[in-house]
């Protein structure tokens, strides 16, 4: 989860907007690899569009890991990662609400400062124990430590919060060796519960 730098783009004071999706095409139809990355990426872009910058820049950052080859789609996704910078920087300074605390600790990471983002994690999973990606990053931080045990545990907890984080954990290559892990492969095999109607009946006359 190495930060790439890249030149910044001249500060801008008001705040600053998405600009429309443009996903550059296959010329002879869409490969699979081009296709999960252009998933990824539009998911990235959505966290950015809600103001979730810390998950946002973790999505986003993944397109870059695990999908090389999309030089084009790179431009754009370093563009969106300036952004998410931009946003998380000042409040990393002094982080006093879970939301800050991941930013904070997104940060960390991305400078190798494992312990710190360690510390910021267990706060805000102690101070919000529902922010799924708040567990979610600790059982990365936790992979990347070599805490196995713990890690795979948290990482169960995140998936058992929102399913969604199965997707991400599939591919994501700080869990690579956490998939090996029987509970793990299990839990990344399942497929999500769909959720009982319990609305009324319509009774009819």
């Amino acid at each position: 989860m190495a930060k790439q730098r890249r030149s910044e783009p001249r500060p801008v004071r008001s705040k600053p907007s998405v600009p429309p999706l443009a996903v550059p095409q296959a010329t002879n139809g869409p490969k699979p690899a081009h296709v999960e990355a252009v998933g990824l990426y539009e998911q990235g872009v959505a966290a950015l569009q809600a103001h979730d910058y810390a998950r946002a820049s973790s999505i986003l950052r993944s397109v870059l890991s695990r999908y090389p080859g999309e030089r084009e789609l790179h431009e754009r996704v370093h563009l969106y990662l300036n952004i998410c910078d931009r946003h998380m920087a000042p409040r990393a300074a002094s982080p006093s609400t879970p939301e800050e605390r991941v930013f904070a600790a997104t940060l960390a990471i991305n400078s190798g400062s494992y312990d710190d983002a360690l510390a910021h994690l267990r706060r805000a999973t102690s101070e919000s124990p529902d922010h799924d990606h708040a567990w979610y990053m600790l059982a990365s931080v936790l992979a990347l430590r070599e805490e196995t045990d713990q890690a795979v545990q948290v990482l169960l907890r995140a998936i058992e919060l929102n399913p969604e984080n199965r997707a991400m954990a599939r591919h994501d290559p700080d869990l690579e060796h956490l998939r090996e892990h029987d509970a793990v492969r299990t839990a990344l095999e399942a497929h999500p519960v769909a959720k009982s109607d319990k609305r009324k009946p319509v009774r009819r006359r």
